[in-house]
């Protein structure tokens, strides 16, 4: 039998922006309708330049969040703005949400719960759904029947989950494996999930608890030759770390060189893109035939 929820427990949403003055609006009213009453919401601007800055003194004057912001708000990426966020949180508990994406009403009120009726979890995450621009479904991330393994391997090979938007993690989790690599100006999500699953149990909740937004303006979009290089010294501090099976290091390896050639082919870098998926058939032959024959896709 469950215990009954202590809502004393204090939870610390923390929330990185860069000029998201379209979406921070609806993002901010999503953590401040959460079902769960013992919220703090930190906002870390990190140099907006296009009226988002202006939006949060308003919610900052209203007393609904701490706005945070660097010494002359300087633009220094989203780990400093993160770690910024994570240096004011007070709470036993802490959820990071984009600037753009959304949290169910009830996404809190669950993780909390499911945290304090098993305290050998550190992370708990949910289904969640892709939204447009507008808002409109696209589809959902996770089905009921998904199982956390709790295996680090599986979690460098493939990043099957959203650190940010769908998790809650105890505190003392990031004061254990650190803050954000600040820098990785992008895929600093995947390395921070990597160790937090060398170092913690992870658990899945099969409740949508998260909204994700899909759109051209995302980091996620833009950066992706950053992601991927940075990619590859993830791997490489990740190996040095935790003794991950020789198979999954060679995996991955050859996802890394797949996603540089998708990235050097929409360059128009046709040379490089074909080494690289060259080198991706030789490092994983099975994925990349499952691939080329359409019996599995990498978005």
């Amino acid at each position: 039998m469950n215990k009954v929820l202590n809502r004393k427990a204090k939870v610390s949403v923390l929330i990185p922006a860069f000029n998201r003055k379209n979406y921070i609006g609806e993002t901010i009213e999503s953590v401040l309708s959460q079902s769960y009453p013992n919220i703090e919401l930190i906002v870390v601007d990190d140099g907006s330049t296009d009226g988002t800055f202006e939006i949060l003194e308003e919610y900052s004057d209203q007393k609904k969040l701490t706005l945070l912001t660097h010494p002359g708000r300087e633009n220094r990426g989203q780990s400093a703005a993160l770690n910024l966020g994570l240096e004011e949180a007070s709470g036993e508990f802490v959820a990071i949400l984009d600037s753009d994406d959304l949290f169910m009403p009830d996404k809190i009120a669950l993780q909390v719960d499911y945290l304090q009726n098993n305290p050998d979890v550190g992370l708990v995450y949910g289904m969640g759904e892709a939204i447009d621009e507008k808002g409109n479904w696209l589809y959902d991330i996770h089905s009921p029947e998904h199982v956390e393994r709790n295996d680090p391997n599986e979690v460098l090979l493939d990043c099957y989950f959203l650190l940010p938007q769908n998790a809650l993690v105890r505190r003392e989790v990031f004061d254990r494996v650190g803050f954000f690599e600040e820098g990785f100006r992008a895929a600093q999500d995947h390395d921070m999930l990597i160790r937090i699953s060398e170092q913690t149990k992870m658990a899945f909740l099969p409740i949508k608890v998260f909204r994700y937004r899909r759109h051209q303006e995302s980091i996620s979009s833009r950066g992706q030759r950053r992601r991927w290089e940075n990619g590859f010294e993830i791997l490489h501090r990740a190996r040095a770390r935790y003794p991950y099976r020789r198979s999954t290091i060679r995996k991955r390896r050859a996802v890394l060189h797949y996603r540089m050639g998708q990235v050097c082919r929409r360059e128009k870098r046709y040379a490089l893109a074909t080494f690289n998926l060259i080198v991706s058939g030789v490092l994983d032959p099975a994925r990349s035939f499952r691939v080329l024959t359409g019996r599995e896709r990498i978005d």
